[in-house]
Formats: structure tokens, sequence, C-alpha cells
């Protein structure tokens, strides 16, 4: 991280001890904040040296603090957030957003006003069982999605502050609108209240999508096992997403369904392991949370996000509240103009559900931002351009007309893509085979261009502020601060980081324009003062 983010964690019980943990190995944990003495007895014994206090308006009083991460009581998040926002701190809570849509909107409006980070705790959107699913499903790899259920069961931890559902099934409904990319049109809801008689024990959802998808959601905390499973079936293979496997979380099926005799019957064949990292899924939450505070960028679990899953539990709680009724869902058009009051978007384009814009982007006519992709701040997405699915674009990018950003690609903060340039993905491509698994990833460093009509093959890296020349074909990685040309591009000077050309005397060039020395040696270049 090139910046320090200072963070307190305020509620420090049973779950807010896993954020302390994972803010203080990412080394931005500050402070800690709970009523209990028992819990911050335990703080200062894991952590001595910790700030810790019982009052919350400490820590909104305290203007070397940048953010707030609350895990407390569901009850108290819409107050605590919002007291957080009102004191310029940055706001990381704990699902789910709020109690009802109202606070919602209310947190969202005041977090795009006070232009703040308000990021809402989805764990699992950072799993990388998930996030490799969610790419299969993007990928068509499991072909069209027909339904997705879930279980999450267990026996406990009982809550009096929320039934069931606002307490378990945040974190599915998070992934369903995720692998959907849109949301449900209805829902209903039906439960069982054992232990007490206004608060639901198990609930079963279910979801109407608008593309024909169904969901099911099952959740429980009063059975005699713990189970965390989700399966989506397309009817090209099937998927199971199992979180208490210790290592094989992710299997897909080929399965499919045959037709014999007018009957349909199954063709079972064997489950593919699917890899995928090992990394603590918690861990990835909090650094992504600091890393959008440092680039002021929109979180993949942002306060919109928070939102959509805060309409389908309430559409899920008034089912439940009237026996199983089906319960319209609120449309997209209201979460659209939140979005889009943040950045612009032409009439005449797109973008996906599911994709990040970032404050101040600017994309016009006939473009499409495909799912998946996110896109910085402060960017100009030309006319008919093509981004996605699953693109990563830093902030202050600027991609000219008729360019396509494949699957692959990335480009750093301020890219420069001239009109028409090309990128690839795939080295040998046939309309007959499909090669999506043979990507050849391609990384645009910070501050390249790449001139008009360029044509960048795939498996390279492009240097830190070079400078590839209208119409070259670039065949093999570029240096930073090199000036190449023609097809093959090769080397013809060296350029410097605002864009002039460097003469060299000997291993030494300082620029004209702006002072900058640098320093060759053998191929490379760089900046010594």
């Amino acid at each position: 991280m090139k910046k320090t983010v200072r963070i307190a964690v305020v509620g420090v019980g049973y779950w807010g001890r896993n954020l302390v943990r994972n803010f203080a190995s990412i080394e931005s944990l500050t402070g800690v904040c709970d009523l209990e003495e028992k819990d911050l007895a335990f703080i200062k014994k894991e952590y001595p040296g910790l700030k810790t206090t019982h009052s919350f308006l400490d820590i909104l009083s305290d203007n070397s603090l940048d953010a707030v991460a609350i895990s407390t009581p569901a009850e108290l998040h819409y107050q605590m957030a919002r007291d957080s926002l009102l004191a310029d701190k940055h706001v990381f809570v704990e699902k789910p957003l709020a109690l009802n849509v109202e606070q919602g909107e209310e947190l969202l409006g005041m977090a795009h006003e006070r232009k703040r980070i308000l990021m809402v705790g989805h764990l699992l959107q950072y799993h990388p069982a998930v996030i490799k699913l969610k790419e299969l499903v993007n990928e068509g790899e499991l072909g069209k999605i027909e339904y997705i259920y879930s279980n999450r069961l267990n026996l406990g931890k009982i809550r009096r502050e929320e039934n069931i559902l606002w307490s378990f099934a945040p974190h599915d409904i998070s992934v369903i609108l995720g692998l959907t990319g849109e949301m449900p049109s209805d829902a209903s809801s039906f439960g069982g209240n054992y232990l007490h008689e206004k608060i639901a024990d198990v609930t079963l959802s279910h979801l109407s999508f608008p593309s024909g998808i169904k969901a099911h959601i099952f959740v429980s905390w009063l059975h005699p096992y713990k189970e965390q499973r989700l399966v989506v079936v397309g009817d090209r293979k099937m998927a199971s997403f199992n979180d208490l496997d210790p290592r094989d979380k992710l299997v897909v099926y080929p399965h499919t369904i045959e037709w014999k005799d007018h009957l349909p019957t199954p063709n079972k064949k064997e489950g593919q392991i699917v890899p995928v990292d090992q990394v603590e899924p918690l861990r990835e939450e909090c650094r992504h949370f600091v890393e959008c505070i440092i680039k002021n960028r929109q979180p993949r679990t942002d306060g919109i996000e928070g939102l959509k899953v805060l309409t389908v539990l309430q559409a899920c709680q008034e089912s439940l509240e009237s026996k199983g009724k089906v319960i319209p869902v609120a449309q997209l058009s209201d979460w659209r103009k939140a979005r889009e009051s943040m950045y612009y978007v032409d009439k005449a384009s797109i973008v996906d559900e599911g994709c990040v814009i970032g404050r101040g982007t600017k994309i016009w006519h006939f473009s499409h931002i495909i799912k998946g992709s996110s896109i910085g701040n402060d960017c100009s997405i030309g006319q008919n351009v093509m981004i996605g699915p699953d693109v990563k674009i830093g902030n202050k990018v600027k991609i000219q007309n008729n360019v396509s950003v494949y699957p692959g690609v990335t480009l750093e903060d301020g890219v420069f893509c001239g009109p028409s340039m090309v990128f690839t993905n795939v080295y040998n491509p046939r309309s007959y085979i499909p090669r999506k698994h043979e990507i050849r990833p391609t990384l645009v460093k910070e501050g390249a261009t790449l001139g008009a009509n360029s044509t960048i093959i795939c498996g390279h890296t492009i240097g830190s502020f070079a400078f590839v020349a209208a119409g070259s074909v670039v065949l093999e990685n570029i240096p930073d601060f090199s000036l190449v040309a023609g097809n093959p591009a090769v080397i013809k000077g060296w350029i410097c980081r605002c864009g002039v050309r460097l003469s060299f005397e000997g291993a030494m060039a300082t620029c004209d324009a702006c002072g900058l020395t640098y320093k060759k040696e053998k191929n490379r270049v760089r900046i010594i003062s």
C-alpha cells in the first residue's frame, strides 16, 4: 500500500475480533471501541499499545482516524454508520446495511454527498471460490442458468435483535444477485417461530428473476449440523460451492439430461474439482476496503449493492409476515439513478449490472461495459467502446473511439488508448474451437500511451509511461519509458513521463520540459530525481 489508512473497529465481540485481527495484519488498525470491559480487556492483552475506548464519541471526534469498521448488533448499524459519515469517516459496516430500505437510501445519499466510501460486509463476494464461480457463470461454462439454491444452517448463534432471515440470508442474497446480474421480480418467504413467538428461527425464501432464473434460500439456526452450501444449475453443467469443505470447496458436475423414449434421463458424470486460491476471504475484504479508500474507488460491495440486498430482504420479510404472499421487488431504476449521479453514461450506452464505475467517469455513445468490469475514477470512455467482462481499469484512463478491452487485459492508472487501437487475448483463435481457457494476460502499466491503430498481441506487458507509436504492432514486453514504433515494434528512443522525448548523454538524461532526471542501465531507464 502506498498510504497508511487508520481504522477503528467498533464492536469487538465474536465477529469484531476477526476484523481486528485482519486490519491489524495489514497495518491499518489504530483503535477499537466496545461497551464491554471484558472484550476490551481481551484486545488490550492481544494488542498491547492499541488505543481502546468505551465511547463511540471518542472515535468520531478523533481527526486522525480515516475510517470506522462497524461490527455491532444490526439494529445499531444505521445510526452508527450515519454518525460516522457525518464525522467524515469512511465506513465499513457488517451486514445488513440497515434494517429498512429508507435508512439504506439515506446512508447511500450521505456517502455520495460527503464523498466517503461506504462498504457493506458481504463476505462471500471476496471468497476465492465464489469469485471463480462467478467467472464460470460469466464465461458461459455452466450454460444458461436455470436455478440456484443455498443452505446456510447451524445450531446457533441465536439472536434476539433480528430473525434468522436478516442474520443469515444477506450473504446468500448478495452472492445470488452477483451471479444472476439482475434483481428479482418478486420474492416469497415462509418461516417458523419456535424459540420466540415473534422471531423466525427457520425461513425458506424463493426469488423469481426476469430472465426466468429461480433461487431458493434455506436458513436456520435450529439445525443439528452446520452446512454452508450453494448450488448453481445450468443447462450444460452444475456447480457446488461447499464452504465447509477444507480443500475442495468448488466442484463442477458436467451432468446432462438426455431425452430417451420421450423421457428425460440423467447422464451423470464425475465431478471436477476447481482449484481456487487458499486465502482468507475476510483478509481480502479488509484489504479491498483499504485499497478503495486509498484509490477513492467504489467497493465491490458498495452502498448500492448493500441497498439491493436490503430491498430483497425487506420483500422477503413482508412476505414472511403475510404467510408467504408473493411480494414484488423494487425495480432497478432508482439504483441506476443513484449510480449515474456519480458518473455520466450516455443514453445510447449500456452498463451491465455488477459493474463498478468510479466517480467522475464519462462513458460516451454506443459503448458497452459488460458485467464484472471495474472502471476507476475520472476516466473517459469514448464512442463505440466495449469493455469486459471482468476487466479492471484504473483511474484517469482515456479510451478513445472504437476500442475493445477484452478479458485478460488490465489497464493501470493514467493509461491512454488511442482511436481504433487493438487488444487481443487469445494467441491462435479459431471460430470452431473455444479457447477462453487459453487467455494470455496483457498488462498496461501506469501512464502508458498506446497510439491510434496500434495492436498489442496478448501475453505482454507495456511498461510504465511507455509510448507505443501509431500503427505499431507489439510482439514482446515493452520497457518503462521506452518509445517504440514499427511492425514489429522496436525501441526508437526514450520518453519522459510528461511525454517529451529524452536525449541521453551517456547514461544520463534530463527532461527539457519538466526537469526530471533519468538514468539508463542497459535496456532499462528509471527516474533518479
